[in-house]
């Protein structure tokens, strides 16, 4: 078989709406934890499949991308996407690797609301991303981005009103700590959200 080098860009944007599912399956899959309080050691395995599973589509997007001599937009922002996609999953299956070492079995009403937002933040990068094959109407992919700009604003506005009741009283220093470095991650999947969606505006504006 001859080798291609110009693969349709359809394949890339069927990796992309890939990765996108995979990530929103983590982001729900993270929120059942968050209601439920079983971050337990069948959950957090269950979360590893989820990571290896973007793992292996990031792996399959950077592949296509060396492999292509033409792309349907600048090779740096598909590398960056790529990754950076990845770095969502990889964020959430490190918090409920933390939170099951920590014990913690609780259900918390912040951190449901923090997974609220994130699952949030990643439909609305879902939709951003299966946009991007038409860009004759990019009103939708910047109504996307800008939703996940306020989600993570109010992710900020949560985790330093947190911080905040956490000081409150006389806190147990070791409990403190463990809850502030999970909602450190937890706002920091929000802040990976906001520049997958920064890369995004970016190839709107390198494509007008």
């Amino acid at each position: 078989m001859a080798f291609q080098l110009f693969p349709k860009e359809d394949k890339f944007f069927e990796l992309f709406d890939k990765q996108a599912e995979s990530i929103l399956k983590t982001s729900l899959f993270f929120k059942e934890l968050a209601l439920s309080g079983k971050f337990d050691d069948v959950n957090v395995l269950k979360m590893h499949d989820f990571e290896h599973e973007c793992d292996v589509n990031t792996h399959d997007i950077i592949e296509l991308l060396n492999k292509s001599f033409i792309t349907p937009f600048d090779r740096e922002d598909i590398h960056q996407l790529a990754h950076e996609l990845d770095d969502i999953v990889d964020m959430l299956y490190s918090i409920t690797k933390r939170i099951n070492l920590y014990k913690i079995q609780e259900i918390n009403a912040d951190l449901i609301q923090f997974s609220d937002y994130i699952e949030q933040a990643v439909t609305s990068l879902a939709k951003a991303l299966r946009c991007l094959r038409k860009l004759k109407n990019v009103r939708p992919i910047i109504d996307s981005c800008i939703e996940v700009n306020k989600l993570e604003n109010l992710g900020d506005q949560l985790k330093d009103a947190i911080i905040g009741k956490l000081l409150e009283g006389n806190p147990e220093p070791i409990l403190f700590i463990k809850w502030k470095e999970i909602f450190e991650g937890t706002e920091t999947v929000l802040d990976i959200c906001e520049d997958v969606a920064n890369v995004i505006e970016s190839i709107l504006v390198k494509q007008g």
